[in-house]
This record gives structure tokens, sequence and C-alpha cells, in this order.
């Protein structure tokens, strides 16, 4: 059995993967060039399960270290979270994020061509849907990205499409995530975002720590229970197990596949906020702003594709993910500090 290589794997979600590999006597091997990650996320993995990984600083997007990783690692397998991954930032600069995203992933599979790894399961994202027709969200819906990031994401997934079309012999798994929350419950690794944070969770745990005044909440206008934005949120770990599965199945020769990965579950903007209230017992202080454009009412999955095709289903509820989230973040209130 050969080694995965994790390209971004001392990111948020690739940390955790990495433990879940490792926990399931993988060998593996992180690219990761830390532009929006830290080395010491590498050290915890490490020290949460006990084993020892390969670490290469390097960018996806740079020829020279890719074929030094697969002259010298036995690869079988790659998992490529390696991208931006801010929906705001990409409006601001699309170019920034088409280059990285789009094209660092076509210099990734021209390497793994050369050297005929064609096993790969890509990082991509519910956004690649757009605003849906409706809920729960299927694999087979529409897919219209509303923003550059959403659509560096379906790009990506058109290629790999195409990749497949030409060449049988690839398997390649596209996991469309839902909304990532939480942490590993030894407090050890957990999301770290640099400056402000953009998404909800991180930015009410740095509210309650005391580093943020308020959470702002970005419409109470919307057609839902409470008028807030309802979103499907899952467990990093039970995003983390996914892949593993994703990994599981492509030894079986699957060709290509796309699965959502999320609860099934919507939770508004203010059932989240209550879940994290109850878990930092305290209040957290929030203000109620006029909508952003481009956010859409309710988004959440339908997960019986993932639970007959891939064989799993999300284990943790949103008391857990405030819980390990605030569990993080009460332990590292700067995150990961400076290098």
């Amino acid at each position: 059995m050969g080694k995965i290589l994790v390209t971004g794997g001392a990111g948020y979600i690739g940390s955790h993967t990495c433990v879940e590999l490792l926990n399931s006597g993988y060998e593996v091997v992180i690219l990761d060039n830390l532009e929006n990650s830290s080395e010491k996320s590498i050290k915890k993995v490490e020290q949460i399960t006990n084993k020892n990984l390969d670490f290469i600083r390097g960018d996806v997007r740079d020829e020279k270290i890719l074929s030094k990783v697969f002259e010298n690692e036995n690869i079988n397998s790659i998992i490529h979270f390696a991208g931006y991954k801010a929906v705001g930032e990409s409006v601001e600069f699309p170019l920034k994020y088409y280059e990285n995203n789009v094209s660092g992933t076509i210099v990734l599979l021209e390497k793994m061509k050369e050297f005929n790894v064609k096993n790969i399961v890509f990082s991509s994202s519910a956004t690649v849907y757009g605003d849906p027709h409706e809920v729960p969200i299927k694999e087979s819906f529409p897919l219209k990205p509303s923003n550059p990031y959403g659509k560096t994401k379906r790009m990506v997934e058109m290629i790999l499409e195409d990749l497949y079309e030409s060449d049988k012999s690839w398997n390649i798994g596209l996991l469309r995530y839902f909304n990532p929350v939480g942490a590993h419950e030894s407090g050890l690794i957990g999301e770290d975002p640099r400056g402000v944070p953009n998404n909800l969770t991180p930015y009410i745990t740095q509210v309650a720590v005391g580093k943020l005044k308020k959470l702002s909440v970005f419409g109470d206008d919307y057609p839902t229970k409470d008028g807030t934005g309802v979103r499907d949120y899952i467990h990093v770990k039970d995003l983390a197990s996914g892949h593993l599965k994703a990994i599981e199945k492509i030894s079986e020769n699957p060709g290509l596949f796309a699965v959502n990965l999320g609860t099934g579950k919507g939770f508004s903007v203010l059932e989240v906020l209550k879940a994290f209230e109850k878990a930092c017992k305290k209040e957290i202080p929030f203000s109620i702003e006029s909508r952003r454009p481009g956010d859409i009412a309710r988004c959440y999955a339908d997960t019986s594709l993932a639970r007959e095709f891939l064989n799993w289903e999300a284990k943790y509820g949103i008391e857990e993910m405030a819980e390990d989230a605030w569990k993080w973040q009460k332990n590292n209130p700067d995150g990961y500090g400076k290098d």
C-alpha cells in the first residue's frame, strides 16, 4: 500500500483528515506552503496519533517540488485540499482564486499523470450548487455557483470529469462539503483563521473569548423559522472520516463519483449561537445587520448517497460541534500563534 499525499494537509480540514488516516494505518505525506496554515498543526497531529508523517513545505503550483515528492515517496493516492476558500475575498480578487485553485490543480494532475498516480479525492464544496431551487440538496441538482470561489470548485470538478472521460483508469472522488465546524476533542488542533474570521463559528468563539466585540448576524428577514440563514453544519471529525471512506472506496476502482458530506439537517444562525452560548456558559453579544449580497436563505444536504455509496454518515450534533470548537478556542485563544 502506497502513501497518501495530502495537499494543504496543515490546514483545518486537512489536519483532522491526517489524524483519521494515521489512526487507520495509512502513511501520510503532507505538502503545504503554510500560507494560511501553521506547521504547529502537523506536530499536533503527530502528538494526537503518536505516529510520524512526512512534511514537505511547498506549493502545488511548483512542478519541481511535486516531481521530487513523486520521485522520493511511494504515492498511491492524493487528497487535494490545497486552495483558497474565502467567498468574499474571491469576489474581490477573482484572478488570485482562479490562478491558485484551478491552475494549481492542473499542475498537480499533470504530475500525477506523469508518474501514473491516478487516484484523487478532491475537496469540493456545496457552493457548486449556488442558490438551490429546493432543499435538501441532491448531487443531481443543477450546478450554478454564484461566486468565484464556488466557480473554481466547479471548474476543477469539470476538469476532473473531462480527465475521467479521456482515461477511465482514473478514480476520482468529488466531496462536496457543507459547513465544517468544531475541532478535535483533544483541543490540540482546530480552526485557526488568519485575520478576522470569514466563517460563523470561529467568529462566535472569538467573541466568546473576548477577541472580538460582537457577532454580526446578516439578515433576519429570510423565509426561515427565525428569519436568519439556515445551513448544514458538519463536525470536522465527521468530514475527516468521510475522506477516509472515500479513500477506501477508491481502492474498489469506482471511477468518478460526487458525494455530499453534510448532516442533512439545517440550523439557523441564531440556533448555532444558542448552542455556543450553552457550550461557553455565557451570553454572546450580537447585532442584526442587513443581508450580505450573494447569501442564500437555506442550504442543507441530502445525505442518502453518502450513506449508500460510501457507507458514511455524520455522527456528531451541533452541541458537540460547539463544545469542541469552544474547547479549542479556550485552550488556544490565539490559534497556533506565530510560527
